[in-house]
């Protein structure tokens, strides 16, 4: 046969089958070929995953399990340790002794063990029994059974932790199925077990994740490793999330860390990943021992690949492109060709002799080149694909720590431990090839571990035991989780207050300030402020003018409150402040003067009106008698009375958040929150009178007092507070009240500080256990000492005003707000990271609470004149009893 001239190929009849078989396989093997373009969407559906899992809003595929490791080692870590590792077919047993020396210097000595697959598969009971039956084996070989050592529990197995030393299987991976353990702590699991055994004892310190414990074992070469990978018979990542992620660029204060356990095997079983899994994965899927799960894991991992590979063999073979189309019994029987096939088929070292008798111990005999041409396509194939996916993971984990730490560039090492990352001829270079061109903007090393996750186990121990201040302090830190339920709580309790009928058992009272709009301006005129909130009382003079522009000139003078005078009685105190206020009219020469009087008095009262206020409970140390339950304003004027050389008419009586939000309210009027954070801190915010059922009305707005400090009085709180938190209320003027003040004000802060450092003395953890009696002395340990060692609620406003985004304003005062060199921006942050949809403006004030009860005394004054301008045009509308008989009388005479 001639071929046409028009063709510009000739193709031998003969050769057509061939081809056509090429064109089967290759048409069979493309969707295992991943483009750039799936590649990047598998990395941002990893990073999706990641992000959720971190929000744990709802379920999540990528667990993202806390492991409350928080650092990295330094190299300074000593001392002998047992590290036990617990993650496939064998258990480990590991001593290993960190020495002293100029170079780090480490010995390991260990034993492998195998679990029998009807352990693996057994009871929980019978599998922890056998780990103890190994360990007790390991410690004679050792000749230590006589000691207690401390030891770290390697257990590759997604668990939850609550602890270091805690952690709760959640499911069982890689083939186990042992019964009773799933939903268990299996370090209790494992005391239990060498309970039974009776034989030895354990200090049982962590319990760590592989991927953990690989990370750790590198970190200790490279201080830059930062992420564990494991590649292996199944595959995993950990890495350190930032826990306190910086709003700018200070680097004054060490930034919190904790070490995540992604479980990233489970991306995908929400269906994420359909696009790219081919029928042969799903057949691998379904045939699993959890179908449906792990679904990243299917695809990436040691344990099913070869089995991916028999499908496919399997499939083209039955095609007839295979093999002479003889389909064995061999080829037939599940998990048969063993994913080290693939590493030894695809060497660039074997020859096709050797792959042939590779798959004739597999009972493939016969086989001629072009099968194990084939054959090689389809390993490279599927290994590729793993390779590119790990790398396309691995690539949203870089790219996520770079945005974390606001970074142009990153630089950083992944531990990495696994059969397939270390053994795979290929694996390795395409895996680092794929992260490079999808994470382009990072520089990654991969580091192999070379003592395995066993000494990063033994390490994570000796972190733990040499820096112990994490479980002292780690259930002080509070995941977005936890502050956002708090936050829901609070909000809660906020309607229960502003309700007639919840408002009694309600832990925040929300009570009305009467002072219904803030400075708009117009203000003018001559005043006094009193302020009295702690030790020292503060008397102000305030001038507003109008020349040119509005201005404000301020004179003021402090005097002492003395203890005896907080302490003693009622009438003492009201006396002593008469005086003062005597004292500064007669310096200030304006005794003959009636001025309009603003008091702001610290403390929450019951108020029916601007110019009266019913002390609720006295806070701040103050116990003066006679005053709860009575009217302060009265209680002042009887004084000022009893004087007689001066007078005064106190107008308005506020708390010194209502005088915040007015002090700054007259410089941004945007301003309607108003916070003290300082020896005792409280809210106030401008609420629509419609919701405040304590107050009849509903047009306009109010200024309501939260009391927010007794927020948790009801018990909410208890799942948070602490052992030291309890001692500080136990040791308080005021058991059982004002929990959230003692959590957060300054008055406490410096004493919670100080039964730490007690209890970490005392335990031989600081100051070589040496305890001084100052550090015993209650009250030694002040607030102001925490801000010299780190110097190195808008949610309801919106909800109010209807927006879809809100502007405002919160103004701002207190000594800890001010003083502290880090607080005001960890307040900033943790606001705005919780109420994304609000933009918030704080305002400090410059001139305290004193000047904003001037500023409701002026307001008070600008709003009686409105009413008093109001009823005069009014005026002549209103008919007098004789002008109406006198219009009766006119009606009747024109009838």
């Amino acid at each position: 046969m001639q071929p046409s001239q028009e063709c510009s190929l000739y193709v031998p009849s003969w050769v057509l089958p061939d081809l056509f078989g090429v064109f089967q396989v290759d048409e069979t093997l493309a969707p295992f070929k991943l483009t750039h373009e799936q590649l990047m969407l598998v990395k941002s559906r990893m990073r999706a995953g990641l992000e959720a899992g971190l929000r744990n809003k709802g379920p999540s595929a990528v667990k993202m399990l806390p492991s409350f490791v928080y650092r990295t080692p330094d190299g300074t870590e000593r001392g002998k340790y047992l590290a036990l590792d617990l993650g496939g077919t064998n258990f480990r047993a590991l001593l290993v002794n960190f020495k002293r020396g100029l170079q780090q210097n480490t010995r390991v000595n260990h034993k492998i063990y195998t679990i029998p697959l009807e352990i693996m598969q057994g009871t929980g009971e019978e599998l922890f029994d056998h780990i103890a039956q190994c360990v007790s084996d390991f410690l004679d070989y050792m000749g230590m059974k006589n000691a207690h050592l401390p030891a770290g529990f390697t257990f590759s197995f997604p668990c939850e932790q609550t602890a270091l030393d805690t952690g709760t299987l959640v499911s069982w991976t890689k083939g186990y199925k042992a019964t009773d353990c799933e939903g268990h702590d299996v370090v209790e699991m494992l005391k239990e077990a060498i309970k039974r055994r009776n034989e030895f004892d354990l200090d049982i310190v962590a319990v760590v994740n592989d991927t953990v414990g690989t990370m750790m074992s590198c970190a200790y070469e490279d201080p830059q490793c930062e992420i564990g990978l494991i590649a292996g018979t199944g595959t995993n990542v950990c890495y350190m999330e930032e826990d306190d992620k910086n709003e700018d660029d200070s680097r004054d204060e060490e930034i919190t860390k904790m070490c995540i356990n992604t479980e990233w095997g489970g991306l995908g079983d929400d269906g994420s990943l359909e696009d790219i899994i081919t029928p042969y994965d799903a057949e691998v899927n379904r045939m699993s021992v959890n179908p449906g799960k792990q679904s990243f894991e299917k695809l990436t991992s040691g344990m099913y690949l070869g089995e991916i590979v028999r499908q496919v063999l399997l499939d083209l073979t039955s095609g007839g492109l295979l093999f002479r189309g003889r389909v064995t019994e061999t080829l037939k029987t599940t998990g048969i060709f063993e994913t080290k096939y693939l590493s030894q088929i695809e060497s660039d070292r074997v020859a096709l002799l050797q792959v042939r008798s590779i798959l004739q111990q597999l009972g493939l005999k016969g086989t001629c080149d072009d099968s194990i041409f084939i054959v090689q396509q389809v390993c490279g194939a599927v290994s590729r694909r793993a390779a590119q996916l790990c790398g396309a993971g691995m690539a949203a984990v870089v790219d996520k720590i770079r945005e974390n730490r606001r970074l142009d560039h990153l630089k950083i090492t992944v531990g990495v431990d696994g059969a397939l990352y270390k053994l795979h001829p290929h694996f390795s270079r395409v895996l680092e090839e794929t992260v490079r061109s999808l994470a382009p903007h990072c520089n990654v090393t991969f580091l192999p571990s070379e003592e395995g996750s066993g000494k990063g186990a033994a390490l994570i121990t000796a972190v733990a035991k040499q820096k112990p201040i994490d479980k002292y302090l780690y259930s002080m830190r509070f995941s977005d989780e936890t502050l956002l339920d708090i936050m829901h709580q609070f909000r809660r309790e906020m309607v229960k207050g502003l309700g007639r009928d919840t408002n009694p058992t309600a832990a925040l009272k929300m009570l009305p300030t009467f002072v219904r709009s803030i400075p708009d301006g117009s203000e003018k005129g001559d005043f006094i402020a009193l302020d009295l909130g702690g030790s020292n009382f503060r008397i102000l003079r305030v001038k507003v003018s109008h020349e040119k522009k509005q201005t404000v000139q301020m004179e003021s003078q402090i005097y002492d409150t003395p203890e005896d005078i907080i302490h003693g009685t009622g009438t003492k105190l009201f006396d002593h402040v008469a005086e003062c206020l005597g004292d500064f009219m007669e310096k200030h020469n304006i005794k003959d003067k009636k001025l309009p009087v603003g008091f702001t008095f610290s403390f929450p009262c019951q108020q029916t009106k601007l110019d009266e206020g019913v002390l609720i409970t006295w806070t701040k140390r103050f116990k003066a008698s006679g005053v709860e339950g009575m009217d302060v304003v009265k209680l002042l004027s009887k004084a000022i009375k009893k004087r007689g050389n001066y007078d005064a008419e106190i107008m308005a009586v506020v708390n010194d958040t209502v005088g915040t939000m007015m002090t700054c309210g007259f410089d941004d009027q945007r301003c309607e929150v108003g916070i003290i954070i300082g020896t005792g801190t409280n809210a106030c915010y401008m609420e629509e009178l419609r919701n405040i059922d304590l107050v009849e009305g509903d047009e306009g707005r109010m200024c309501v007092n939260t009391e927010w400090g007794a927020f948790g009085d009801d018990g909410r709180l208890e799942d948070i507070r602490t052992e030291f938190d309890r001692e500080i209320d136990r040791g308080s003027l005021n058991p059982g009240k004002q929990l959230f003040e003692k959590m957060v004000s300054g008055m406490y802060l410096g004493e919670l500080v100080r039964l730490i450092l007690v209890k970490m003395a005392r335990e031989g953890l600081l100051f070589e256990g040496r305890i001084t009696p100052e550090l015993l002395t209650r009250g030694k340990f002040e607030t102001k000492h925490i801000s010299a060692i780190e110097k190195r609620g808008c949610q309801r406003l919106k909800e109010n005003k209807g927006m879809t985004r809100l502007r405002t304003t919160i103004g701002i005062d207190g000594s800890l707000y001010k003083m502290h060199p880090q607080y005001a921006r960890r307040l900033h942050k943790t606001v705005r990271r919780l109420v994304p949809d609000i933009d918030v403006r704080f305002l400090l004030s410059e001139s305290g609470s004193g000047k904003g009860a001037a500023m409701v005394t002026a307001v008070a004054y600008r709003l009686a004149e409105h009413s008093r301008q109001i009823a005069e045009i009014l005026s002549e509308f209103r008919l007098t009893t004789e002008q109406l008989l006198e219009v009766r009388t006119v009606r009747w005479g024109l009838c």
